[in-house]
């Protein structure tokens, strides 16, 4: 997993997390927020590191459906740019 999709994974996980199962949401905040590998979540969950890969894989998937479903992150990212707009071109006569 490149640094970029790793980043946009954790944000997605902000928003959509309570939207995953429990055993998925454990191992992806292991993952993604405390950086722990998938041998040390399959240690402290006492599974197969396989089952740990398998079930990030599709927390993964989820994130992204309900992102193209939702768009709450995209929604917050368009306005961000909105406000850095306003805020570069400020001008009292603008307002």
């Amino acid at each position: 997993m490149e640094l970029n999709d790793f980043f946009e994974t954790s944000i997605l996980l902000g928003y959509y997390k309570n939207i995953l199962s429990e055993k998925q949401r454990e191992y992806m905040i292991d993952h993604f927020e405390m950086d722990y590998s998938l041998s040390e979540i399959a240690k402290k969950h006492n599974i197969s590191r396989q089952a740990v890969y398998d079930n990030i894989k599709r927390g993964i998937a989820i994130l992204k459906e309900y992102e193209e479903k939702l768009g709450f992150y995209k929604r917050d990212m368009e306005m961000k740019e909105e406000l850095e707009e306003l805020k570069a071109n400020y001008s009292e006569k603008r307002l």
